[in-house]
């Protein structure tokens, strides 16, 4: 029993000693690496890791406190797991729980923790080490072949070109490393074919392709990856070998017609870009017209220089510097002329001659020598002097002003023209105006208005303004002479010129010569004192009346860009893409707003410049050449109609108000075409009647005297001045004509011109009078008939000519004619009979007397009467034929039977017509 008790306390003991002996065994925490690198193959389960996986504990050699009894993955869905491979070292292992996919997912990262057996078997009181961060990466394995992204690659390339890069075939692989997901290189499988492809896949030609052998070729590409593992499937290429296309504009014609008055054309309305499939970045085309050969550079208006100044608005006064050699005009009379489409005077300065004009004609400077405006048109010839390098004299003038004198001098110089002012010669100092421009020495008509309002200057070349390059003070020059003198062409200069007499002795003496000439034509220089015209008005009286425009914005591209010169002879057009641009293109269009324009060729030429992404093989357009005909337009026909002849009493040829010379006068404006009828119209009409003052508008209407001129002290031509000064219309009356200038429609110039009469004094011999009266428009481009009218006089005889040839013509018959009383025109037959009623009766009676005398002697004397008959109608016709005012005429000839007396009445008659004539005039007194 004691030995039995004794036994179980040893035992207790023992379990007691044993515990406390193992809580003391279980102290550490198990030790691992913080971060571990794995690799793990696509066919392979294991994970290699670096470094290896090894758990340590404190507490080893201890049985369980010392060893390690697992390791533990955190993280949801990791496709690995760990497990010990030797409990006492610690080592593990990593390996998949499935197959890996490096297409799937290339690496893992997870946590890892390692945990002791405790102490005991059942792992009780077991420790857990710290948390590791794994990282796995799968690595590839070449499982997969390249794949073509298409079965079929087609591509076209154009006849008998080299390119770089044809096409380009792209095959994929779905591997997941570079080096079996990269294709290495490609491979032509078809022999003997003109191509060849690189490592990228871009196939090129070794040769140039023909397009009239085999316009298809086909061939087999395969491709490789790096893995050396070829593509499954290979793929085809077509190349279609295209015939030459050349980059060009297609679908325009090389003639382009416009017929005057029908608006705006369009030039190209079917053009398009043919770019041959090449890729391109930007475009740029620019259109020209070329009209310098067209009057002064372009269609403008047609109007007289002085009309289209009222027309415009411009400030009156301009002084014509070169006016057209008349009598009282002549310093242009030894500059050769050169004729021109629109009527205009253009004079030729050979660059060795110069005008002056006469001090009686210089216009006066006054107080308003400052403010003065030079306006010309210029066509420099240059080349004049040392290759053009010698200044060129336009205007050279010394002003005299109010007690004093000034000068300028306008000089072209090269491309350079220059002003030079000199305010007072006395005191100030001269500054000169400098511009550099091309229309000085392109050789085309250019327009030039110089604007004086010292001290600013403004030049204006085709109605667009352009500042002073440079002003800069000449410094001390010599004056010129204090004397009024103005010339073109050419300056004078003060020198002193050098002579030898008898070979040997020199004298000297000071004088004025010309020098610094002008080569080049000129035409209407003026010269306006005073106010200086506005910029509207410049513009308006130079700017082209025909040009390029676009007008369809609306419609243009995105991007697209417009830019029209000022005179509208050069088009561009920018943008990027050519079909919007070919669209624009055919949206550009020719107005020439002028009712009669010049006819003629106008040149065109469109020039375009392509940019592409690379500047190697980029596309070059050619350029076009074409022109542009402006169709003859339908002339206008003025016609002038009225009465050929009237009569009037003395009494109203001496009036206060004369007679009219035209007071039935009708002015028709028509074309020779025929419009096109309108609805209501069945046929079109033969002629158009213009009701449009503008459309139909007179410049100039003369009146000219037929014979001997008038006689001012007693005969005059007049018409009410004030109504036609308010009309705008201008009269300049002499002993040979009367002329009406200004322009306007023709019914004002019917009005004005039905009311201009004719008066002659009271002591003035009376005698018929024929006067003739023609209009012109456009500068005299178009002109009427001559209407041709005779004023006679009724009084006791017929109106006696001062020239017996004339007034025998016209009044007096031959001895061979019908008697006066039974031979007369019909429109002066009453008048005659009526104021001779006693002549008429005598001529009566001796035809009653000598009747029955005619007819006792009709049988014998009716064959030699009748011979007689033939003679008078053929004199009759010859004297018709020298007069051919009688042509016209109504004039009935009656051949009486009593020929034989009345013509020794007539043959007495012809004897002694002037003291009858006296006789006559003292009975009608």
């Amino acid at each position: 029993m004691i030995r039995g008790d004794l036994y179980l306390g040893v035992l207790l003991i023992s379990a007691l000693l044993h515990s406390v002996t193992c809580n003391k065994g279980n102290k550490h925490k198990p030790w691992m690496e913080a971060q571990y690198q794995g690799i793990i193959m696509e066919n392979d389960n294991t994970v290699l890791l670096n470094p290896p996986l090894f758990a340590l504990d404190k507490d080893s050699p201890l049985r369980y406190a010392g060893e390690i009894c697992g390791f533990r993955i955190h993280g949801s869905g990791t496709p690995f797991e760990a497990v010990v491979l030797d409990r006492t070292t610690g080592e593990g292992l990593i390996r998949a729980k499935g197959p890996v996919d490096c297409e799937a997912q290339r690496e893992h990262t997870f946590t890892i923790q390692a945990h002791d057996c405790g102490e005991g078997p059942d792992g009780s009181n077991s420790k857990k080490s710290h948390k590791a961060t794994v990282h796995v990466r799968v690595n590839d394995v070449n499982e997969f072949a390249p794949v073509f992204g298409e079965r079929v690659f087609r591509a076209s390339v154009t006849e008998g070109r080299m390119y770089e890069r044809v096409l380009r075939v792209q095959a994929w692989d779905q591997d997941c490393s570079p080096q079996y997901s990269q294709v290495c290189f490609y491979q032509i499988l078809t022999p003997n074919v003109p191509f060849t492809i690189d490592n990228d896949g871009y196939i090129k030609n070794t040769q140039p392709l023909q397009a009239n052998g085999e316009r298809l070729i086909r061939f087999t590409v395969t491709a490789y990856d790096c893995g050396k593992k070829r593509a499954v499937e290979d793929a085809e290429v077509e190349i279609q070998v295209k015939p030459t296309c050349k980059p060009s504009w297609r679908g325009w014609n090389k003639r382009i017609e416009y017929v005057p008055g029908t608006g705006n054309l369009a030039l190209f309305p079917s053009i398009h870009l043919e770019t041959c499939e090449e890729p391109v970045w930007s475009i740029q085309a620019t259109i020209e017209i070329q009209t310098s050969h067209v009057a002064k550079g372009c269609d403008r208006d047609n109007y007289s220089e002085k009309s289209l100044r009222k027309l415009c608005g411009a400030a009156p006064g301009d002084v014509d510097l070169l006016p057209p050699s008349s009598t009282g005009y002549n310093w242009t009379r030894g500059l050769p002329v050169q004729e021109t489409q629109d009527s205009s005077l253009v004079f030729w300065f050979n660059g060795s001659q110069s005008v002056e004009i006469p001090p009686a004609r210089l216009p006066a400077g006054g107080s308003a020598a400052d403010h003065l405006t030079l306006s010309f048109w210029l066509k420099h010839a240059g080349g004049g002097g040392k290759s053009g390098k010698d200044e060129e004299v336009l205007l050279c003038n010394t002003v005299q002003n109010e007690g004093s004198f000034s000068h300028y001098t306008l000089a072209v110089h090269g491309c350079r023209i220059s002003f030079l002012y000199w305010s007072l010669l006395d005191s100030a100092r001269p500054v000169k105006f400098l511009w550099k421009l091309e229309q000085v020495c392109d050789g085309e008509w250019h327009h030039y208005a110089l604007s004086l309002a010292f001290p600013t200057v403004s030049l204006y070349v085709d109605g667009v303004t352009y500042d002073p390059a440079l002003i800069h003070d000449n410094g001390a020059l010599p004056p010129p002479k204090r004397q009024a003198r103005l010339m073109i062409g050419g300056c004078w200069a003060d020198e002193k010129l050098s002579g030898k007499s008898n070979g040997n002795e020199t004298t000297r003496a000071a004088g004025a010569v010309t020098g610094r000439f002008l080569r080049g034509y000129v035409s209407g220089f003026a010269l306006r004192l005073g106010s200086v015209d506005s910029r509207e008005v410049i513009e308006c009286l130079y700017s082209c009346k025909e040009g390029l425009q676009y007008t369809d914005f609306d419609s243009l591209g995105k991007g697209m860009k417009v830019h029209v010169n000022p005179a509208q002879s050069q088009l561009t057009l920018e943008g990027d893409d050519p079909t919007s641009f070919s669209r624009a293109l055919q949206h550009v269009e020719y107005l020439n707003s002028l009712q009669f324009p010049t006819p003629g060729v106008r040149p065109l030429k469109l020039q375009t410049i392509v940019r592409c992404l690379s500047d190697e093989g980029c596309l070059s357009v050619p350029d076009l050449e074409g022109y542009l005909v402006v169709l003859q337009p339908d002339a206008p026909q003025v016609l002038l109609s009225g009465s050929p002849r009237s009569a009037h009493p003395i009494s109203d040829f001496q009036g206060p108000l004369g007679v009219p010379i035209f007071p039935d006068l009708r002015i028709t404006c028509s074309v020779s075409h025929s419009l096109t009828p309108n609805k209501l119209e069945r046929a079109p009409r033969a002629d158009l009647q213009s009701t449009d003052g503008i459309e139909c508008a007179l410049e100039r209407c003369e009146v000219g005297v037929v014979g001997e001129d008038l006689n001012l002290e007693y005969e005059s031509l007049s018409l009410d001045m004030s109504s036609a000064w308010q009309r705008g219309l201008e009269t300049e009356n002499s002993s040979r004509s009367f002329r009406i200038t200004g322009v306007q429609n023709v019914a004002v110039y019917e009005d004005i011109l039905r009311s201009l009469t004719y008066r002659t004094g009271v002591r003035a011999a009376l005698y018929a009078r024929k006067f003739h009266v023609s209009c012109s428009e456009m500068n005299g481009r178009y002109v009427s008939n001559q209407l041709y009218t005779e004023l006679d006089v009724l009084h006791g005889i017929h109106a006696v000519s001062p020239s017996h040839l004339l007034s025998g013509q016209q009044f007096v018959h031959n001895v061979h004619q019908a008697p006066v009383a039974l031979s007369s025109h019909t429109l002066t037959t009453a008048n005659r009979n009526s104021v001779f009623p006693g002549v008429a009766m005598v001529i009566i009676v001796v035809c009653v007397g000598f009747l029955a005398l005619i007819v006792t002697l009709g049988l014998s004397r009716i064959h030699s009467v009748r011979q007689r008959d033939g003679i008078d109608s053929v004199e009759l016709e010859a004297s018709n034929q020298r007069d051919p005012f009688w042509e016209d005429s109504a004039m009935t000839i009656t051949v009486n039977p009593m020929e034989s007396v009345q013509s020794r009445n007539l043959a007495s008659t012809k004897r002694t017509p002037v003291s009858e004539r006296e006789n006559l005039d003292e009975e009608s007194r």
